[in-house]
């Protein structure tokens, strides 16, 4: 036997509509004990009646999991970070997160996809790895983490190299695109 407060914390819902509920002889069992009502649990959950009519019960669903994608960012292959190793370019996008690495697990049923002429609306990856279980990145970082280490290197080589001069003392601009 449990109140309404601790009842509706199981049932996710407020303590005034599982009153509500009460009031119009939807939870089975529910009876008052002085000014608290009291109603037993049936697999952890207060038994309640369905209506007649109206919109379904909302409560205590379970929510489908978000569906992940694991890709190859291309634009980062070879790109070298300012501690010498390389960018990691496998980018795994679940929920609201971007996480780039270079090894994942998934633990779970995954899905290959390949659709040239339909890539994928957020990134435009035409190959990606679909799957509902959350992939594992090994030592991952954001994007931004990533291009600001590129950025460093970048800067410490242009500061080191100053203009070349050819053998009449000229000084040639360098054309070197950065890395």
């Amino acid at each position: 036997m449990i109140g309404t407060t601790k009842a509706a914390k199981l049932l996710n819902i407020s303590p005034r509509r599982l009153r509500y509920l009460i009031a119009k002889n939807r939870v089975y069992g529910a009876y008052k004990i002085g000014k608290t009502w009291v109603m037993p649990v049936v697999d952890g959950l207060p038994k309640i009646k369905t209506a007649s009519h109206g919109p379904n019960s909302t409560w205590n669903k379970v929510k489908t999991p978000a569906q992940s994608f694991v890709h190859i960012n291309r634009q980062l292959i070879g790109k070298e970070l300012d501690n010498g190793e390389f960018a990691p370019v496998i980018s795994v996008k679940c929920r609201n997160q971007n996480t780039y690495s270079s090894r994942v697990v998934i633990p779970g049923p995954c899905t290959i996809i390949y659709e040239y002429e339909n890539p994928q609306t957020k990134c435009g990856a035409r190959v990606w790895i679909e799957t509902y279980s959350e992939p594992m990145p090994a030592n991952g970082c954001t994007y931004e983490e990533i291009i600001a280490k590129i950025t460093e290197k970048t800067q410490t080589k242009s500061q080191k190299s100053p203009n070349k001069s050819d053998s009449k003392g000229f000084a040639k601009k360098s054309h070197r695109v950065p890395a």
